[in-house]
This record gives structure tokens, sequence and C-alpha cells, in this order.
């Protein structure tokens, strides 16, 4: 018999982005009643320290507690885990290794939720150390997707200072600024976005700024994924 479906789903990497994630979950399954939804238990503890300023070699790693919440995901008996921040998957294969349950890659659900479009080109607004990492960009290219990538100035003028407003609560000042980070991508080609940082389509979304096309965004994407996982599981009950 196959092991019950509980996914985990390690947050707080910010707290909004975590419960912005279950609202997801909640519509992706798009469920008749309560006992459709996807079973779930969350780790949404924001004491984890800040990704960005680790990778920056600004601040300590975040991969103790980051494998602390894994465990205690793990003890509670996921199933699935899922990361509900793009950054910290710099450390999914640790996180993986230290993990009975397997985790789910936010890059790779991207990338199919890009494929099904079939852009000619995405623009990817995500967190330096996403960008450096390069699991988006890779997984693009087998699809024969190009990648533009923000500037250095954008990232320093409207990426770093948007992001930090919407973790401070000022979501509308950082969504004027990721705006014009996301402008930006598109006036260089871009033909859809890809929202690889939990707090950018928050913001966006708080000022209702919109593409020309629908952009991608990963947590989305892994929202179907998890879905499609659990509905599977269901019709084989």
């Amino acid at each position: 018999m196959a092991e019950p479906f509980l996914l985990g789903v390690l947050g707080g990497m910010g707290p909004l982005a975590a419960v912005d994630f279950q609202h997801q979950l909640l519509r992706a399954v798009n469920s008749a009643s309560d006992q459709q939804q996807i079973p779930m238990v969350v780790w949404n503890v924001p004491q984890i320290p800040d990704r960005q300023k680790a990778l920056a070699g600004q601040g300590p790693s975040p991969l103790p507690q980051l494998i602390d919440g894994i465990a205690r995901l793990n003890r509670v008996g996921a199933s699935h885990i899922v990361i509900a921040c793009n950054t910290a998957h710099h450390w999914f294969e640790a996180l993986q290794a230290a993990s009975r349950a397997p985790l789910l890659h936010i890059a790779d659900a991207a990338a199919e939720a890009a494929a099904a479009l079939a852009p000619a080109s995405v623009g990817l607004i995500a967190t330096q150390g996403t960008l450096d990492a390069g699991w988006f960009q890779r997984r693009f290219a087998q699809r024969g997707i190009e990648t533009l990538l923000p500037t250095a100035a954008e990232i320093v003028d409207y990426f770093v200072p948007g992001c930090y407003a919407v973790k401070r609560g000022d979501i509308a000042a950082g969504g004027a600024l990721l705006a014009r980070q996301a402008q930006g991508l598109l006036d260089r080609g871009a033909e859809r976005l890809v929202l690889a940082c939990t707090e950018v389509p928050l913001a966006l979304r708080a000022i209702s700024w919109q593409p020309p096309n629908a952009a991608i965004d990963p947590a989305e994407a892994m929202a179907a994924v998890c879905a499609r996982l659990w509905q599977q599981q269901q019709s084989a009950i």
C-alpha cells in the first residue's frame, strides 16, 4: 500500500511567502469540499538566517535551521517536501540528503510550466544567489528557452530594495520597485517573466501590475505539481 500523502512545506522565508504558497495549493486543487484538499504540515519559522546575506558572505548559513525544519517535517510523517523559497534551493542537495521524504525542486516545476507555454525567451527575476546558481537557466536551456537576466544595476536599485520592502511589510513600495525590474526585462525582449523569488508575485499583485503575457510563478507551478501528485494518489485508492 502506498504511503499516505502528507505534504511538508518548509517555510518562513519569508513567512508571508509560505502563507501565500498554502493559498496557491488550495487554488491548485480546486476541490469541491474540504476533504478533497491536500493534507499538509507547514514549518513556518522565520528565524532562519537571511539566505541572500549568507550567499553574499555577510551572514551565517541557514543550513542548520533548514535541516532542523526538514527533520521536523520528516518526524511528523511528510511523504513529500517542498521549500517555499527559491533561494533556499541553494542547499537542496544537503537537505535531500538529510530527508527520508523526497524533496521537490521548484525549478523543475517552473521549467515544466514554461515548456507548456513555449516562449522563445523568459526574463528571470530572482536573488543574486539564485541567478548565480543557474538552476532555472539550465532547465530552460534544455527546453530551448533563452533566459534574460537582470543587470547588476537593476539588482541593486530595484530587486534588493523591493524584496526587503516586502519583507518589512511595505508591499506596495516593494511592488513599485519590482515592477521596474520586470519592465527592464520586458524592454530587453523577454517574452514572459519568471518570478523566481517568492516576494515578487506578492508585490506585483499588491499594485495590480501585470505583464502583457502571463508571468510564470514558480510557487504556483510547484503547487500545481503537488496537486497533481495528490490527485494521482487519490485516484489510485
